[in-house]
Parts: C-alpha cells; structure tokens; sequence
C-alpha cells in the first residue's frame, strides 16, 4: 500500500484549519457547532465556553447554553458540551457492544426513567433513587443518549432524561470515527478508541468499515489514516496562522495520549509541563505553534511561556486573556509573566 507522506508542518497546519483556530467564525449557531464538531470538553469550570471563544467571534458568558448545544457525560466520561443535533454520536457512538456492558448502561437509564420521570435530579439524589453503589455510577447511562445534564462547574451537575436518539450505534460511531478523524487526523484506530473510550475492537471494526473513504499516510510518528475527503486540506499552503489563543484544559488541540503527544510538543521536558498528571493546564498557542502554559485564578491568569516572546507576541496574548468572556469576574483578566 502506497502512503501519502505528510510533514508536521502539513499536519499542524490542517489542525488549525479543521479547529478553526487560525481565524474565529462569524457568531452564530453555525459557528458553534462547528466549534463543537469534536466535542468540547466541559470537565474544567466553563472549559467549554473558553474553547468556543478560541473559534468564534463575539462569544458571551452564556453561550455555553446555547439552545443548540446541550451537555453531557461525552468520551471517557467527562463533561463535554456538544451540539444537539449531533447527541447521538457523541452518546450511542460510545454505546458498548459488550453484551454486559451495554446491558448495564441500558438498565441504569432505564432505572432513571423510572425514577425521575420529567423531572430534574441533582447527581448524587438520582443515584440514591435508583440504589447506585456510588454517585458516578449513573454516568455509566450516559452512552444510550438518554441522559442530558447541567454542571454550572460549582456543585454537583443536575440531569434529566431525554428522549433516545433514532440512530443505529455503528451509524453513529462510524460517523463519530470521522468527526475525529477530520479534527485530530493523521490518527489510528487505537488513538480512537483512547479518545472516545471505547474497546479496541468496535474502534477497529469501525475504521474497517469505512476504509473506502480513508487514505494511509506517513508522518513523522509512524503510519496512520486521514479522511480522504481531507487530503485538498493537508495538501494546501498554511495560512495565516493566529497570532494568539488561550485554549483550555482539556481542548481538542491537545487532547493527545502517549507517543502522539510527540508532533505537538517535540520537547520532551515540556510535554510533562502541559500534560500533567493531575489537572492538565491551558495550552498556549502562539502563531500555529504551541508555546506555553497558562492557568487562572480569579481574574490572575499566569501564562509560562517555553521561549522568548517578542513584545507584539505578548501583547496579542494579553488582548486573548483581556477578551476572555467569563461571568463572574469582578475585574478585567490580568496576565502575569511567569519565565523563571
């Protein structure tokens, strides 16, 4: 089999793009499912909006809230904000095709049917209504698309039930195998089935099942797949890259395991200062490259940069930290330099 070979340069560059990172998209309700093509990681307070903000001009406090988004426990079973008409990937595409897993999930959301009806239920009062051994024990529902919820990022997130989603589960992960495959590709089966946490086997079946739209490549780390659609994409010139963003623990930019970790960060004593084995920082890109660390507290936001910034790198940063759309906050966003 013959392998496109692609750069780092080629690969980043597509990222970017399919993240639209190097240019925010007009506000709207477009815009924001596009921002949430692969899902946006909610499970840091208001993670979410943040992200948005790195891909869409004019977000506000709320937007999070948008009425074509909705929230739920997403892939590994973190909170994730996607959009609504997309439910079903992000739900029955991670439904387990285990007989014993799946009968699980399937019986805890039909013990939450029962139990909460129309009504809304904080976490830990929904597990004590159906005698779940453990408050998390109702996430494990949440793969059949019936359980919606709400974590402001402060208490215990409430949830409810909805109606399921009319798709067939392998529909559904095949097509959540190419919203990943477009917003993270090069990529494998197995870096699917670590990203959406499901079994290897389903993830493999699945890239099987849809090789005729796949094209093999060669990167720098090894073999991989792209969407064929794509190809044009990792083909064409970079643009322009931005000259700042600010994105949140848990964005899709490097929400990378293992040896893939390698072509975003070839520095091997800085990717431990981004992927922590605790709670993961914010990223910090810098002109298509990532650049940095950052973290808040309050309106204090402390950016650590891997090298020195020119006084225009900084200052776009600052304009990114100073347009950040939290609510809450009882003074502008602050930037301190931390470069020791």
């Amino acid at each position: 089999m013959s392998h496109l070979k692609l750069t780092r340069t080629q690969i980043l560059a597509h990222r970017r793009r399919a993240a639209s990172l190097d240019e925010r998209l007009p506000r709207g309700k477009r815009a924001l499912r596009q921002a949430a093509w692969a899902g946006l990681q909610d499970s840091m307070p208001r993670a979410a909006l943040l992200s948005i903000h790195a891909r869409m001009n004019g977000t506000k406090p709320a937007d999070w809230e948008d009425s074509s988004l909705v929230q739920i426990w997403g892939p590994r079973y973190n909170a994730y904000v996607v959009a609504q008409r997309d439910l079903a990937l992000f739900t029955l595409g991670r439904l387990p095709e285990d007989g014993g897993a799946r009968a699980r999930a399937e019986d805890l959301a039909e013990r939450l049917r029962s139990a909460l009806g129309k009504k809304r239920m904080v976490q830990s009062a929904a597990a004590r209504a159906i005698a779940a051994n453990h408050p998390n024990a109702v996430r494990y529902a949440a793969p059949t698309g019936t359980v919606l919820i709400r974590w402001d990022g402060a208490r215990q997130p409430d949830l409810w039930i909805a109606p399921a989603p009319n798709v067939e589960p392998r529909k559904a992960r095949a097509e959540f195998a190419k919203r990943f495959l477009h917003v993270f590709g090069p990529a494998s089966a197995d870096s699917f089935a670590e990203w959406a946490g499901v079994k290897p086997r389903p993830a493999h079946d699945t890239f099987d099942a849809l090789r005729r739209s796949l094209t093999a490549v060669r990167t720098p780390l090894g073999e991989a797949w792209i969407l064929s659609a794509d190809e044009p994409s990792f083909r064409s010139a970079p643009g322009p890259p931005a000259p700042a963003r600010l994105l949140p623990s848990g964005d899709t930019w490097f929400l990378w395991q293992g040896a893939d970790r390698e072509l975003l960060v070839p520095d091997a004593s800085r990717r431990s200062e981004l992927w922590t084995s605790r709670v993961w920082p914010g990223a910090l890109l810098v002109e298509g490259e990532t650049a940095g660390t950052w973290r808040r507290a309050g309106n204090l936001l402390t950016v650590r940069p891997w090298r020195r910034l020119s006084v225009r790198q900084r200052a776009a940063v600052e304009a990114e930290a100073a347009s950040f759309p939290l609510p809450g906050l009882d003074a502008p966003v602050e930037v301190r330099w931390d470069e020791g």
